[in-house]
């Protein structure tokens, strides 16, 4: 069957294909299971009154029989659907979501996927899943790149002053955040979106100034 094939046709040969588990190796070191860990953890906190949108963290996207077939399976480092209902899920099924295919795709480098994430990978994204917006990006060697589907083809994301590039899907800039060297997200005026703990820390810091000034006027902040 083509991967194009509806989600109703697949649906009738693999009726409980929602129970599925991700089929993914873990995360080759400790420093791509970090960052993997940042992207997830930051946006979710940044989007918390929302409901609407799902990220996949090292799961497998099932989207065919033949996938199935020959157990070629998928699996996105970071992937972000949107418009869609915010729960748990073992997988993402394409057939079980409407016939949804991710929206962002995050790749994380490393020596033994590098070379399928910047071409089998890429191919398979632009062609069959038809994600509208494809980066990757090395923990270990910093490179980064990002690309947006145009006329069916992936053209690469310009950087702006700051090497940053922009998301329309998120609506944020992605760039190496020079003291980590971790991909984070940023702002439209460039500000770092802070993960909970910073922001926890930023608001702590507030107050003790605020503190230490109201003291300076006499006054007891207790």
């Amino acid at each position: 069957m083509h991967a194009y094939a509806t989600a109703a046709k697949l649906a009738e040969q693999m009726p409980n294909a929602g129970a599925w588990l991700s089929d993914e190796p873990e995360m080759e070191s400790s420093i791509h299971y970090q960052q993997l860990a940042l992207l997830v953890s930051c946006l979710e906190w940044y989007w918390r009154e929302r409901q609407d949108f799902f990220i996949g963290a090292n799961l497998t996207v099932y989207y065919s029989h033949q996938q199935l077939k020959h157990r070629d399976f998928r699996g996105p480092d970071f992937f972000l659907v949107r418009e869609t209902e915010r729960r748990q899920r073992n997988s993402w099924v394409v057939w079980e979501e409407d016939g949804r295919y991710p929206d962002l795709i995050i790749e994380l480098l490393s020596d033994s996927t590098a070379k399928v994430d910047r071409n089998e990978k890429k191919d398979l994204y632009q062609r069959v899943f038809r994600t509208p917006e494809y980066f990757w990006f090395s923990p270990e060697t910093l490179e980064f790149a990002g690309f947006r589907l145009v006329n069916n083809s992936y053209r690469p994301i310009r950087p702006n002053g700051k090497q940053h590039l922009w998301s329309g899907v998120l609506g944020l800039y992605l760039g190496i955040e020079p003291r980590s060297s971790r991909l984070r997200y940023y702002d439209g005026s460039g500000a770092l979106i802070a993960t909970a703990e910073e922001s926890a820390l930023m608001e702590q810091d507030r107050a003790e100034r605020l503190a230490q000034r109201l003291r300076a006027l006499g006054v007891d902040p207790d």
